[in-house]
C-alpha cells in the first residue's frame, strides 16, 4: 500500500495509489509516510539533469519551501503544480539562481550550484520564459532571440536564429518588433531566446497565464511540441490544472512549500494520494462506504471491492471515503421504483454542460455532469447512480460518534 501525509491536510490518507515506494496501513487510518508523500522522488528514468535535495527557503518567520526534492530527468517536461502561495515559483526561482536556498542542494547535471561556490544565473546554463516574456521592446524578434548569442561567431548566430525562428514558426517575422506581434507570437520569440543558447534546463514561469483562454491551449500543444523537438528538459511552473496534466510527462503537486505527489498526470489524476491532490485537481466529492467482504456499501449502492484501487485487507469491516468526479455520477428524477437519496441543490451552466450539486440525505454533497440537452431535474427527490467504469480511488475515514448505524456490517 502507498501513501502520503502532509502536515495542513486532513490526516486520512487513501492507500495503494500506484507510487515508487510502499507503506504499511493500518485499520485505524493512519498510515506510514512514502518517499513520495515526503517530497522526495525516486524514479529511475535515466541521467539526472536536474536534482534538488532537501530544498529550503524561508521570509523572515514564513516557510515557503521546506525539504523540497525531486529529480527532472533528461528530454523530460515536469511541472511544479499548486495554488497560489505554494512555494513553486521560489523553487523555480532558487532552481535559476534568482533566490538563494536557506538550505539544501540545487545540482544541475551533477554540479552543485547553490551552495558555496554560489553560482550566478548566467553561469548555470538555464534558460527562463518569464510569465510576461520580458522580451525587449527596442529589438526585434531576431534581434532578441539572438541576444544571448553574442559570444558567437556571425555567421553562427545569424544560422542559429533562424533555425529557431523557423522551429517556432516566426521564419517572416524576424524584423517584427514587440508590440507589432500577437501575445502568442511573443510567447514563441521569447521561448526561442530562451532555447538560443542551448540550455542544459528550460524553466517556464507560468507561461500561458497572459493569454486568452482558446489562446492557451493551442500555445501549450506548440510548447510542448517544440520542447519535444528540440529535446530539451524543462521544468514548468502553473497553477492551471489543466494545463499541468496537458503538457508534462510528469506533475509535483504543491502545498504549503512541500510536494504532496508527484507522477505522471494521469496517475496522480485517477490515484491521489490525498484529498488535497484529489480536491486541486479537478471537482471532487467523497461518498461515505462501509467495507464488507467483496464490496463496498455506498449511499449510491453497492461497489464492486475489485473497483476499489488498492483496497487491503486490512481495511476489512471499515469505513472509507470514496472518490468521485463529476463524470462518475449521473442523477435521474426518482420514480415510483426509484428510492430517493437526495436532492439537487445547485446547478452550473458550463456551456456544453450542466453541473449539478446534489446534497444526500446524509449530509453530504456530490457534484455531476451531464449534457446541456439532457432532461435532469434541478429540484425535488432525486436518484443517483454510480457508473463510473475505472477503478475508484478511496481514502480511509474516521470514527464518527453515532456513525456506526448507517451501514451494515
Amino acid at each position: 500500500m502507498s501513501n502520503s501525509t502532509q502536515a495542513g491536510v486532513e490526516s486520512d490518507h487513501r492507500t495503494g495509489v500506484g507510487s515508487d515506494a510502499d507503506a504499511t496501513g493500518g485499520a485505524d487510518g493512519t498510515v506510514a509516510p512514502t518517499t513520495q508523500g515526503s517530497g522526495t522522488d525516486q524514479s529511475d528514468r535515466g541521467d539526472a539533469v536536474l536534482e534538488l535535495d532537501g530544498l529550503e527557503k524561508s521570509y523572515g518567520a514564513e516557510t515557503v519551501v521546506e525539504g523540497l526534492s525531486l529529480s527532472v530527468h533528461e528530454g523530460e517536461i515536469l511541472t511544479l503544480l499548486g495554488p497560489s502561495g505554494c512555494g513553486k515559483t521560489t523553487t523555480l526561482r532558487m532552481i535559476a539562481g534568482l533566490e538563494r536556498p536557506d538550505g539544501g542542494d540545487v545540482r544541475l547535471n551533477g554540479r552543485a550550484v547553490s551552495g558555496t561556490p554560489f553560482v550566478p544565473p548566467e553561469e548555470r546554463g538555464v534558460g527562463v520564459v518569464f510569465q510576461d516574456f520580458a522580451l525587449f521592446p527596442h529589438l526585434t524578434a531576431r534581434e532578441n532571440v539572438a541576444f544571448g548569442l553574442k559570444d558567437r561567431p556571425e555567421d553562427e548566430v545569424r544560422e542559429r536564429v533562424d533555425e529557431l525562428l523557423d522551429l517556432v514558426d516566426l521564419a517572416g517575422q524576424g524584423d517584427s518588433y514587440p508590440d507589432q506581434l500577437s501575445g502568442g507570437q511573443q510567447q514563441r520569440v521569447a521561448l526561442a531566446r530562451s532555447l538560443a543558447p542551448e540550455p542544459a534546463i528550460l524553466l517556464l514561469d507560468e507561461p500561458f497565464s497572459n493569454l486568452d483562454v482558446d489562446l492557451r491551449v493551442e500555445m501549450r500543444e506548440e510548447v510542448r511540441d517544440i520542447i519535444k523537438q528540440t529535446g530539451v528538459t524543462a521544468v514548468s511552473v502553473t497553477h492551471d490544472q489543466e494545463e499541468a496534466l496537458s503538457i508534462s510527462d510528469r506533475v509535483a503537486v504543491m502545498n504549503d512549500g512541500e510536494i504532496e505527489q508527484i507522477g505522471d498526470p494521469e496517475g496522480v489524476f485517477q490515484h491521489p494520494e490525498s484529498r488535497f491532490v484529489a480536491a486541486f485537481l479537478g471537482y471532487a466529492s467523497f461518498v461515505p462506504g462501509y467495507v464488507s467482504g467483496d464490496s463496498v456499501e455506498t449511499d449510491l449502492g453497492t461497489v464492486p471491492r475489485e473497483q476499489i484501487h488498492g483496497l487491503a485487507s486490512e481495511y476489512d469491516h471499515t469505513k472509507i471515503d470514496l472518490l468521485v468526479r463529476p463524470d462518475d455520477v449521473s442523477v435521474r428524477r426518482a420514480g415510483v421504483e426509484d428510492e430517493a437519496c437526495g436532492e439537487v441543490v445547485g446547478r452550473r451552466y458550463l456551456g456544453p454542460t450542466f453541473l449539478y450539486e446534489v446534497q444526500l440525505e446524509t449530509g453530504e454533497s456530490i457534484q455531476c455532469m451531464h449534457n446541456h440537452d439532457e432532461d435532469v431535474p434541478d429540484e425535488g427527490p432525486v436518484a443517483l447512480e454510480l457508473d463510473a467504469d475505472h477503478e475508484l480511488a478511496w481514502f480511509p475515514r474516521e470514527q464518527r460518534p453515532g456513525d456506526g448505524e448507517r451501514y451494515s456490517g
